[in-house]
């Protein structure tokens, strides 16, 4: 019998797991490997280890606590809350246009999976909210889990272009003023052959999938031919989620979203913790645009490995762009601290809400989505 999911998101039965993924089969603790045998693993605690050695060089402890206490918290909190509950919501409908081609759900399966999915990242490592989003939204309307996860590489896809494009803007106009901000400018453009890449691939995939499963095929020639063919079945899969890049009325859609997102949803946390801190850049403009600066490291820093809810990375982004433009050392450590929190704390607190609907846990989330 298929699982269904009631209206308040709790499961019902139970469903072997299926070729294409979508079954909810969880395996033995006997055939996952332990964490500690993962190079991921240590890859991300690497990474982590290394962006907090960094964003706490030079800095005394007792010049971070007291730039925490003199930030204004309660209106920190209360201000950026909402835009983060936003972010989120606005997040789902995008999502919801850009697998409109392979899944049909009403919005709230969305924003149900999206804050699943959020959550988990906080919580667990391997960005595994990614596939936990995917899976819930795959199993409540019985897809391929493959044709969900293009929708999701597509829309990571989409932020990367958004949020590169905002620092290539700002630091446009700062950059000319700014011997730190035009060397940043220069490193943005460095970064524009690694966000083509992706996306000329995803353009390949949707309007030349049979030469790119051809080439695959290629590929993997030799490797075993059931592996083989279960890597092409996954690819189709993959591609059928792709179909949000052929056109039409929801590119507005998603365009509108996406602009959402970054420049409001994203963009007015950051504003709130200038304000917080008592932090000048120069001027409303000059702010806007140091916060679309600002933006784009913080993207950059949540796309690497590291501990679970991007502890390090995040924090380093705020120093890296804040203290050469002269914020304080401790002030940029402390308000990475802190606005870092209420998105840790807002999304995270959502997800629950919507896990306890569900009737599980989020380790119960993790091993049905593997």
């Amino acid at each position: 019998k298929r699982d269904r999911v009631d209206m308040t998101g709790g499961f019902e039965g139970q469903e072997p797991e299926s070729e294409d993924g979508v079954g909810g089969a969880i395996s033995s603790p006997a055939s996952r490997s332990p964490l500690a045998r993962r190079p991921q693993f240590w890859l991300a605690l690497v990474v982590t280890v290394l962006s907090v050695l960094f964003a706490i060089r030079g800095i005394p402890f007792e010049s971070v606590i007291d730039a925490v206490r003199e930030a204004d918290f309660m209106m920190l909190f209360v201000a950026s809350a909402p835009f983060y509950i936003a972010s989120l919501y606005i997040r789902a409908l995008r999502w919801r246009h850009l697998a409109g081609s392979v899944v049909d759900l009403p919005r709230s399966s969305f924003f149900r999976s999206t804050a699943l999915g959020f959550m988990a990242n906080n919580l667990l490592p391997f960005r595994i909210g990614e596939v936990i989003r995917s899976w819930t939204l795959a199993r409540d309307a019985e897809a391929s889990l493959g044709s969900v996860v293009g929708t999701v590489v597509l829309e990571r896809v989409v932020d990367l272009v958004v949020v590169l494009a905002m620092s290539l803007t700002a630091l446009a106009f700062v950059g000319k003023s700014s011997a730190v901000s035009e060397l940043l400018q220069q490193g943005s453009l460095l970064l524009l052959p690694i966000a083509a890449t992706p996306i000329l691939v995803l353009i390949a995939m949707r309007f030349a999938p049979d030469h790119m499963i051809r080439f695959v095929g290629f590929c993997t020639q030799p490797l075993d031919s059931q592996l083989s063919d279960r890597v092409e079945s996954a690819l189709r899969s993959f591609i059928q989620g792709l179909a949000a890049l052929s056109g039409g009325s929801h590119l507005i859609w998603i365009f509108w979203h996406s602009i959402l997102i970054w420049l409001v949803t994203s963009t007015a946390p950051i504003l709130v913790g200038f304000w917080a801190f008592g932090v000048d850049l120069g001027g409303p403009v000059e702010s806007l645009l140091h916060a679309w600066i600002l933006l784009g490291a913080v993207g950059v820093a949540v796309a690497m490995p590291s501990a679970p809810g991007f502890i390090g990375p995040y924090q380093l982004a705020f120093t890296v762009v804040l203290v050469p433009f002269g914020v304080a050392k401790a002030t940029a450590l402390a308000m990475g601290i802190l606005v870092w929190f209420v998105f840790w704390l807002t999304v995270t607190v959502q997800g629950l809400y919507f896990m306890r609907l569900s009737g599980m846990n989020v380790f119960e989330l993790a091993g049905r989505s593997e």
